[in-house]
């Protein structure tokens, strides 16, 4: 008889997702993952590899479950101009909402890449990417629309947006009040009229 799976693999990759969010890569050890996963050493290499592959999956998860998730939910508004005023607002309400300070678990891992290993590199990069793809068709579909000014260049604005979101979520893991974020959301938004 084959020997089964004791855990739920989804929810132990969560908790992984935590541990690795709070703590980072090199900060986290496989103790820790161990103990807060609730799954002992051989099973979790057995399931998911060693450290890195890992924290690759549970990055992969991150993105897939949160920022895929946002984007596709704020491109369903089918309105452009309000899709990225509720970007902002909605990352500015996680911000705060974070009393913890972990920030954006995708935006944290930026300042790791150079340690990193290719597979997270991409799926930083390509976050980042698609981040600023969003911005940027929304610009040019409210161009195309009527919303949004035509003479706004949509590549250089998308850019600019991305930077300031990344700067909202880096910002409010530290001292900053939330009149600063808010004021940062502002201007983002500002960016489109």
């Amino acid at each position: 008889m084959p020997w089964g799976k004791s855990f739920d693999e989804e929810a132990a990759l969560e908790k992984a997702v935590q541990v690795f969010w709070s703590r980072g890569f090199d900060s986290a050890s496989m103790a820790e993952l161990i103990e807060q996963t609730g799954v002992n050493r051989g099973s979790l290499y057995n399931a998911f590899g060693g450290k890195q592959s890992l924290f690759v999956q549970a990055l992969a998860k991150y993105d897939r479950d949160r920022r895929k998730a946002l984007l596709a939910d704020l491109e369903a508004l089918d309105d452009p101009r309000r899709a990225i005023c509720e970007f902002f607002d909605r990352v500015v309400a996680k911000t705060l909402d974070d009393t913890d300070r972990k920030g954006c678990f995708l935006f944290n891992t930026v300042s790791e890449c150079a340690t990193q290993n290719e597979q997270v590199n991409e799926i930083v990069a390509n976050g980042l990417r698609e981040m600023e793809g969003f911005f940027r068709r929304s610009i040019e579909v409210g161009q195309a629309r009527g919303l949004i000014r035509d003479d706004i260049d949509a590549a250089a604005k998308a850019a600019a947006l991305l930077a300031l979101s990344l700067a909202i979520r880096v910002l409010g893991r530290g001292p900053h009040s939330e009149e600063t974020l808010r004021m940062i959301a502002a201007e983002a938004k500002a960016l489109i009229d």
